[in-house]
């Protein structure tokens, strides 16, 4: 007997601190959710050039020439090179594929080649964005892959969406906590959800005539920055 004695007193002592932690803190967890609507002041275009030759060589040199006339123009606009960055290169023969319905096997054979080239440009300025719409397809662009906005800077607006996220959570806590008659303690923790940033942004594209230029006309619309937070708060006795 006097052998069980240490490991009946081990067990016991190891059993106390777990009983303990079942003893947990009462809790209420809220999510909430702030939104902040701003218009953008960075717009950002995919422009480039299309060419097409009987050799590659051919197709190059006119591509080069064009993007040239493009790149010239952009700078001409006041972007900065830092806003110019290179998003495709290639080059790609064309094929001609024979009828060979009458049991010819005939293979296709090359009869040109296409090189594309394109630049990704972000836009500081949006009231000159109509404009270099239309001067980057006079100057040879003739692909144009969309047109995106967006806020250079959105830390100040995503700061004020959690703000307004955090004010959401606390204010239905708060009519959880009079409504179950009990009062609101300290704040256990707090957990940001991926917050997104969109909402309309409407372009309008319009082909102008030679003879009657003006700048593209363009609808920026606005942006749209929502939080979302989670919050938990300790729940203390009956609410005064």
């Amino acid at each position: 007997m006097r052998q069980l004695l240490p490991v009946l007193f081990a067990l016991a002592f190891t059993a106390a601190p777990a009983l303990a932690d079942d003893a947990k803190v009462p809790t209420i967890s809220v999510d909430g959710k702030g939104e902040v609507v701003a218009a953008p002041d960075t717009a950002a275009i995919n422009a480039g050039v299309t060419t097409e030759g009987k050799t590659a060589r051919e197709a190059l040199d006119a591509n080069t020439k064009a993007m040239a006339d493009l790149m010239a123009t952009l700078k001409s606009a006041g972007i900065d090179a830092k806003d110019i960055q290179t998003s495709g290169f290639s080059v790609n023969p064309q094929y001609v594929y024979p009828n060979n319905s009458n049991g010819d096997a005939t293979p296709p054979h090359i009869s040109g080649y296409t090189v594309q080239n394109a630049v990704a440009v972000k836009i500081r300025k949006l009231d000159d964005l109509g404009t270099i719409l239309d001067d980057v397809v006079t100057a040879g662009s003739n692909t144009i892959n969309g047109v995106s906005f967006s806020v250079d800077d959105p830390d100040k607006l995503l700061d004020e969406a959690r703000k307004a996220a955090f004010k959401d959570a606390k204010s239905k806590a708060r009519i959880y906590a009079d409504a179950a008659g009990v009062g609101l303690g300290p704040v256990q923790s707090i957990s940001e959800s991926a917050g997104n940033e969109g909402g309309p942004q409407p372009v309008m594209f319009k082909a102008m005539a030679a003879a009657d230029r003006a700048p593209v006309p363009v609808a920026p619309g606005q942006l749209t920055f929502d939080v979302g937070v989670s919050v938990v708060w300790t729940i203390e006795g009956p609410s005064n």
